[in-house]
């Protein structure tokens, strides 16, 4: 019985980790793969500017958040909003590839911008049913997992399909991208997703907004203080990173595979292996010494810069920021989980997601004014200070972490009353 529950939850988590990675393809191929064929064909570098504007959804989850909470159905409310989301998207990157490069610049546009917003809305009911179906003690689990497919998928979007554009046309990727959402589907229809309220009685009645419930929650404000500035100092250091390798002397090719591919990988490495060790010791304990290390692996690449060392440490001080980078996103992911209220999860998750893009956005805007006025070592010394500050916060919300995710970590003894204590809808894959 036991082997039975726990191949139905690496079911259930491989299969959240495959719509994750497949919804994430597109989005970043379309951000940062596509620019480079755009300038192959003689965009300027406004029109490709423009055109991450197809980016900007993601800011606006809380609102594409509204319909997906509100209307239900009794045939399985997230997992119909999820299923038709991706339908629709797998479709519109085919009319993508019947187009062409050459085709009409603002048709391209709106193209990649619907895809945006499909991308995005899709995330939302995926991460519902993530949610809803998995019990506490895989919700860590399931962020480190949701980590390492968006490593992969940067690995893929930017990386390998432009290979695969390069090598059979404008077509391939996106068929190959609407393939990877339509091998989905059948599983996402198979599911069982229960909508048996609280009461016992069928819940398909539209669930109205309750924005300010969420705040309400124990700990929801530290917490909220720390998903906008958990991440962003990282990524912003990630962002400037190829740059800043470049003008350390690294060639353009080898900067592509060490930040590039090898990143990637040691990031989705450090994502899954991140997540066993929060589920081991505990999220309250384990979220101030993660932070402790980003603030470590940002000192070691300020260090690095500063005194200009040797080729060596310089890749080991960018493996470090990759390891601070897959382990906090890993926990910042699973603990999005836990601040999603029972009947509420598509409106928290779509909350808290827009929040923690936001800040993704705006904190790279004044890095890059720092970096032009102070440096690559001025910069990285901010990032270091704002870290520092991070580390803080994370110590002050240990107590609402610890609160929120008491059952997240239980003696093997107790796990089977916690699985049924919050998991009562979960079923297997037919």
């Amino acid at each position: 019985m036991k082997g039975e529950e726990s191949a139905r939850m690496w079911r259930l988590q491989w299969l959240f980790g495959w719509l994750h990675f497949v919804l994430a393809v597109p989005s970043i191929y379309l951000l940062l793969g596509l620019p480079l064929v755009m300038r192959e064909h003689g965009w300027s570098g406004t029109d490709i500017g423009l055109f991450q504007l197809t980016g900007l959804p993601a800011v606006f989850k809380f609102l594409l958040a509204l319909p997906v909470q509100r209307y239900r159905t009794v045939r399985g409310h997230y997992r119909l909003w999820a299923l038709v989301l991706c339908l629709l998207l797998a479709l519109l990157l085919v009319l993508a590839s019947q187009q062409a490069i050459t085709a009409n610049r603002l048709f391209l546009f709106g193209l990649a911008f619907a895809a945006g917003v499909l991308a995005t809305w899709a995330d939302i009911p995926v991460n519902a049913l993530a949610i809803k179906l998995l019990p506490q003690t895989q919700r860590l689990r399931a962020g480190g997992i949701r980590s390492a497919a968006l490593f992969l998928a940067a690995i893929v979007g930017a990386g390998v399909m432009l290979l695969v554009q390069a090598r059979w046309g404008w077509q391939a990727p996106f068929l190959l991208m609407a393939a990877g959402l339509l091998l989905a589907l059948p599983f996402l229809w198979l599911l069982h997703e229960s909508v048996v309220s609280d009461e016992g009685l069928q819940d398909a009645k539209p669930s109205q907004v309750d924005w300010s419930g969420f705040f309400r929650q124990p700990g929801a404000r530290l917490w909220i203080w720390l998903l906008l500035s958990g991440f962003p100092f990282l990524g912003a250091a990630w962002l400037y990173l190829k740059p800043l390798l470049l003008d350390q002397g690294m060639p353009v090719q080898e900067v592509a595979w060490i930040a590039g591919v090898g990143g990637g990988v040691v990031g989705a490495l450090a994502s899954v292996l991140g997540a066993r060790l929060v589920q081991r010791l505990g999220p309250a304990w384990v979220t101030p010494w993660f932070m402790v290390g980003a603030l470590l692996a940002l000192l070691a690449l300020t260090g690095a810069v500063w005194l200009q060392v040797s080729k060596p440490w310089l890749v080991a001080a960018v493996y470090l920021l990759a390891t601070a980078m897959g382990a906090v996103s890993s926990l910042m992911f699973g603990l999005m989980m836990f601040f999603s209220r029972h009947h509420h999860q598509a409106n928290d998750y779509g909350l808290q997601a827009s929040l923690f893009v936001l800040t993704r956005l705006l904190v790279p805007i004044g890095v890059g004014v720092l970096l032009d006025r102070s440096g690559p070592a001025g910069m990285l010394a901010g990032l270091c200070l704002a870290m520092l500050g991070v580390c803080v916060l994370a110590m002050a919300a240990r107590g609402s972490i610890a609160q929120v995710t008491a059952d997240a970590c239980v003696p093997i003894g107790r796990a089977d009353r916690v699985r049924e204590k919050h998991a009562p809808s979960i079923s297997s894959t037919q």
